[in-house]
């Protein structure tokens, strides 16, 4: 387990490495003049130009920008923002509350709902299992846009029951201004979750040693519990880990359509308007996170099973 941990946090520095250079080498790539890019599309004067080359170290060779860049993400100095005129460290940690919590309580939907249909059609009747076949594959294939506005027609604009704009207040009103948009970033997954909980529980239900236990006479719920659930939890665990983790770059629609002003809104904005400070700690941001949700996701699928974390590591 030690050397899974470490072999993890080796692979995690590595990945987080190359995506730094590769989202750093985005603003090289840039079409154009980086300066007019920086300076967020408007056309920079002669003193803006020599604040922004100075700023960026754009007359020093690649490979020091790139660790100045590289060292002010370190320490916590990301940098200004050319089009909203403030340090992107405010605006991200600003905006990153919000859509941490709608994360959250997407998850927490999708947990709920994704594993509990997945049960149920593995473990129930031919009928129901088709029912949940159908729900879900209608549910992979309906676009969260799509969802968002077919959610805010029901249950906003004709129930009245939910609001259709903004994040609200703490507390109780940003629950209640968060539910539609987790509800319409969650359908997509949960269709997915539901569909790998079922495959990975009948799978199990099929194999000699349930058959073996249940011939035993050993009680169902304790065979399902030991047998069946505890051996298809790694593979469930790993993929919800993969799906959460994606969570967050995926939360911009959802974000867009409600008008919540989360991280995900954030970075298209910025990309739309060519703020590449903000748009490359964002993207590292959301690396990151995706990174060491996985990371985290398969230490605990081998901390459950840790034969068959082995046995994915030889495939």
């Amino acid at each position: 387990m030690i050397r899974m941990v470490l072999g993890k946090l080796g692979g995690l520095a590595l990945t987080l490495f190359l995506a730094s250079v590769i989202i750093f080498s985005a603003l090289l790539l840039t079409p154009g003049d980086p300066v007019s890019a920086l300076a967020g599309g408007a056309r920079p004067t002669p003193e803006l130009i020599a604040a922004i080359r100075a700023e960026y170290r754009l007359d020093d060779p690649v490979w020091l920008q790139y660790l100045h860049w590289l060292g002010g993400v370190v320490t916590g100095d990301f940098g200004r923002s050319f089009v909203y005129k403030t340090d992107v460290s405010v605006l991200v940690g600003a905006r990153f509350e919000v859509t941490f919590q709608l994360v959250l309580l997407t998850t927490a939907l999708i947990a709920v709902f994704g594993l509990g249909s997945g049960i149920l059609a593995a473990v129930s009747g031919r009928r129901t299992d088709m029912i949940v076949s159908v729900s879900t594959s209608l549910g992979m294939a309906l676009p969260t846009f799509i969802v968002a506005i077919l959610l805010i027609w029901i249950f906003a604009t004709s129930l009245g029951w939910f609001p259709t704009f903004g994040a609200g207040d703490e507390g109780l009103d940003r629950l209640w201004h968060l539910v539609l948009p987790a509800a319409s970033l969650a359908l997509m997954f949960i269709a997915y979750i539901s569909r790998v909980t079922r495959s990975a529980l009948v799978a199990q239900l099929h194999s000699e040693h349930v058959e073996t236990a249940r011939v035993r006479g050993i009680p169902w719920p304790r065979v399902f519990r030991r047998h069946v659930f505890h051996n298809a939890a790694p593979q469930i665990l790993a993929i919800s880990g993969t799906t959460i983790a994606g969570l967050f770059a995926a939360s911009a629609i959802a974000e867009q359509a409600f008008g919540l002003g989360g991280i995900g809104s954030l970075l298209t904005e910025a990309a739309a308007r060519k703020d590449l400070p903000v748009v490359q700690v964002v993207s590292l941001l959301l690396v990151t996170l995706f990174v060491v949700l996985n990371a985290i996701a398969d230490l605990l699928a081998a901390a459950i099973d840790p034969d068959s974390a082995g046995t994915r590591r030889n495939a």
